[in-house]
């Protein structure tokens, strides 16, 4: 391992999430996983980085560097874990803006999605200072942060910690779980192992000008949890 490298552990905890990768206006779904962009938005509100500043853009520069996994990690009731569900609700928002570029002044109607009780393990994999600064920034963020959309506020601390090894920030989210027994998703080495496309790698934040690009993913589907076999 490089000593260049550190590995940040995030914990996504909160009855509400949304991690909207394809949506188009009236209608916001949600994947299964927490997208990039908006864990590098978590990152970036933490560091106190303006929309569309130069600082943003060097961040986010940087950020295309670093490797994501993620981590379903189901959550316990009190005799079995808890499923996790989409939730789809409404809202009513005013000051769209149309096709033409024209405010929009009448109400839209808008259909959102959300996942319930769902939890979710973090890695970030990357450069030793650039992990460092945004982990003293999530220990104590400037702006606020939430798991997708403003609704849905944390129930638990995001940050986990940094490690110097993978298995020691992994073993802050799981434990002394096997990681097989999570479903998962990881990012491909290039674009012939990946097997689907998320257009949720953060260009730019810029109100607007939001640009994304593509990454390959590989989902992992999980054996099931050992201590309940």
């Amino acid at each position: 391992m490089s000593s260049d490298q550190r590995f940040l552990a995030l914990r996504l905890e909160g009855p509400l999430q949304s991690w909207g990768f394809d949506s188009q206006y009236n209608r916001r779904n949600t994947g299964l996983m927490p997208t990039r962009s908006a864990v590098a938005g978590m990152c970036c509100a933490a560091l106190g980085l303006p929309r569309g500043s130069d600082q943003e853009q060097d961040f986010l520069a940087s950020f295309r560097a670093v490797r994501m996994t993620s981590i379903a990690i189901p959550r316990n009731g009190v005799r079995k874990e808890l499923p996790v569900r989409r939730l789809q609700d409404y809202h009513t928002v005013q000051n769209t803006r149309r096709a033409s570029g024209a405010i929009n002044r009448d109400c839209v109607l808008t259909h959102r999605q959300y996942l319930t009780d769902a939890a979710f393990g973090v890695i970030l994999a990357g450069k030793a200072i650039l992990l460092g600064e945004t982990a003293v920034a999530l220990a104590d963020p400037r702006w606020g942060l939430w798991l997708g959309r403003k609704t849905c506020i944390p129930s638990a601390p995001i940050l986990a910690g940094l490690k110097d090894s993978y298995e020691d920030a992994l073993a802050l989210l799981i434990g002394d779980q096997p990681l097989e027994s999570f479903t998962r998703q990881v990012e491909a080495e290039n674009f012939a192992q990946g097997r689907d496309s998320l257009p949720d790698t953060p260009v730019s934040f810029a109100t607007e000008r939001r640009l994304f690009s593509p990454r390959r993913v590989i989902t992992i589907t999980g054996t099931g949890r050992s201590d309940q076999e």
